[in-house]
C-alpha cells in the first residue's frame, strides 16, 4: 500500500503539449567549477537549480569564488584564478559528478579539503578518480573505508600523466583534465570508447588549449599544464537525460504527443534517441540550432508501437543514465530488449540494474537480470505496485512514467530525491496532462 509520502502515477490521463527541458546537469556542474577556477566573471544562463547543482555552487563558493544567483537559472561566478583551502567540509550531497570534478579541480592547488556526501554518495567508489589523481601527486587521507567518502585531499605539486581509461567515464576524464591545468607537463587521457565531451568543449570556451585526436572508436585528449582560464558567458542547453522522461511518456501512453524544447543534441548524449528509433519510435527533431557550442533542438514523441532490440554495448557511454527509462519503455515493446555491457549502472546512486529489475518485476514485467545488464520482455504491463527506489531519482521517475501507461497505478517511495536532478518533474508532467500526485 502507498504511504502518504509516496508519489503515484495513474493511467488514463490525456498526454499532450509542449515543455522546456531543464538545464543540462553535466554542463551546469562544469560551468560553476570552471567559473570558480577562472579569473574574472562568468555569467551563466539556464543553470539547472537542482539539489546536486546547488551543492556544487556552495562548494565553489567555499573554495573562494564569488557565487551569486541573479534570477531563475541566471548565476554569476566571480573567479579569483584558482581554489584555496575551504573553511569547512565540502558536502556534495548526492552529487557524484560534483565531488569527482571538484576533487580534480582542487588537486592542482596547495590546499587541504575534506569531501563528504549523503549516505548514497558515501557508497559510491572514489578510487577510480583518486587513483589517477594520486599518480599525479595528490595526497588522500581516508577517514573511514578506503575508496569511500569522507576523504581529505592534499593538493599542489602535480605532474602530468598519460592515463588510459578502462571504462568510458567523463567524470574520470574530467577530473584528470581539471587537475592537469596545474600540473607540470602535458596531461593525456586516452579513451578507447568516447565519453561525453562537455569538459573539453567548455575548457576551450574558458580559453584553454585542448587537443583532441580520433583514435579508433575513441580519442586522445591532451592538455598542457600552466594554463589560466578566463571568465566567460555560458548558455546551458536542455538536458537530454531529463527530457527523456516526458518523451518516454509520449511514446508509451496511447494517443500521446509530447514535445520538449531546447534539448541538447550532442551525439555523445543521444544514444537513447537512437535506440528508440531502432525500436520504431515516432521521434522527430525540429528547429535544430547552435547554442553555446552545442546543437540543440525541439524533440517530439508520439505514441508508437515499439519492438524489442539488442542495444549495442558500445552505445552505453552515450546513454548510461538513460537505461532505467529505456527499460521502462521496453516493457511496452513487442519482444525482448537486451541491454548488456552496462555494469557501470551498479555503482551509480544505487544498483540500478537490480532496482529496475525488481521494480519492473513487481509491475508484472518479465526481466532477466545479468551481472553486466538485463533483458526486458515486453508485453502488457500490469502495474499496481509500490516500487522501492533506495532514494534514486532515475529509478523513481522511470517507474512513474511506466505507471502512466500501465493497467494499474504505480507508486514510488522516497520521491523527494527527484529534486537532485529534476526539481520540476511533477509539475512539468502534470502540465502535459499526467496524473501524478500523492
Amino acid at each position: 500500500m502507498p504511504s502518504p509520502s509516496d508519489l503515484t502515477a495513474r493511467p488514463g490521463g490525456r498526454l499532450t503539449g509542449t515543455a522546456t527541458a531543464p538545464g543540462d546537469k553535466s554542463v551546469s556542474h562544469r560551468a560553476l567549477i570552471l567559473g570558480g577556477l577562472a579569473q574574472g566573471v562568468t555569467e551563466i544562463e539556464g543553470l539547472l537549480e537542482s539539489e546536486d547543482i546547488l551543492a556544487t555552487a556552495r562548494a565553489v563558493e567555499a573554495f573562494g569564488a564569488g557565487v551569486e544567483r541573479l534570477d531563475d537559472g541566471r548565476w554569476r561566478v566571480t573567479g579569483r584564478g584558482g581554489f584555496r583551502s575551504p573553511p569547512g567540509v565540502i558536502d556534495c550531497g548526492n552529487a557524484g559528478t560534483g565531488v569527482r570534478l571538484l576533487m580534480g579541480a582542487a588537486a592542482g592547488y596547495d590546499l587541504s579539503a575534506t569531501f563528504d556526501g549523503d549516505a548514497s554518495l558515501r557508497q559510491r567508489p572514489m578510487k577510480r578518480v583518486t587513483g589517477p589523481l594520486g599518480a599525479m601527486g595528490a595526497r588522500f587521507d581516508w577517514a573511514g573505508q578506503e575508496d569511500r567518502l569522507p576523504l581529505t585531499l592534499g593538493g599542489g605539486g602535480l605532474r602530468a600523466i598519460a592515463h588510459v581509461q578502462d571504462v568510458a567515464s567523463a567524470q574520470i576524464k574530467s577530473a584528470i583534465l581539471l587537475a592537469g591545468l596545474n600540473a607540470a607537463g602535458t596531461t593525456v587521457v586516452i579513451e578507447p570508447e568516447k565519453s561525453r565531451d562537455h569538459t573539453e568543449r567548455m575548457l576551450r570556451a574558458f580559453g584553454a588549449r585542448v587537443r583532441v585526436q580520433e583514435e579508433g572508436r575513441g580519442w586522445r585528449i591532451a592538455l598542457e599544464g600552466g594554463q589560466r582560464l578566463k571568465g566567460t558567458a555560458v548558455a546551458v542547453s536542455g538536458d537530454p537525460s531529463s527530457a527523456a522522461f516526458p518523451l518516454a511518456a509520449g511514446l508509451i501512453v496511447p494517443g500521446a504527443e509530447v514535445a520538449v524544447r531546447n534539448v541538447m543534441l550532442n551525439p555523445l548524449r543521444t544514444g537513447l534517441f537512437e535506440t528508440w528509433r531502432e525500436m520504431g519510435a515516432d521521434l522527430t527533431v525540429s528547429n535544430a540550432r547552435d547554442s553555446g557550442g552545442e546543437t540543440v533542438g525541439d524533440v517530439t514523441a508520439r505514441h508508437s508501437r515499439l519492438k524489442g532490440v539488442v542495444v549495442p554495448p558500445d552505445r552505453a557511454a552515450s546513454m548510461i543514465d538513460e537505461y532505467p527509462i529505456l527499460a521502462a519503455t521496453a516493457a511496452f515493446a513487442d519482444g525482448s530488449t537486451v541491454m548488456r555491457g552496462i555494469g557501470e549502472m551498479r555503482v551509480k546512486e544505487s544498483d540500478r540494474i537490480a532496482l529496475m529489475a525488481a521494480g519492473l518485476s513487481a509491475c508484472g514485467v518479465a526481466v532477466e537480470e545479468e551481472p553486466e545488464g538485463f533483458i526486458v520482455a515486453g508485453g502488457p504491463v500490469r502495474g499496481g505496485a509500490r516500487v522501492t527506489t533506495h532514494g534514486d531519482h532515475r529509478i523513481a521517475m522511470s517507474h512513474l512514467i511506466l505507471g502512466l501507461a500501465a493497467e494499474q497505478a504505480v507508486s514510488v517511495d522516497e520521491p523527494g530525491m527527484i529534486a537532485t536532478s529534476f526539481p520540476g518533474f511533477v509539475a512539468l508532467m502534470q502540465g502535459l496532462g499526467a496524473d501524478i500526485g500523492e
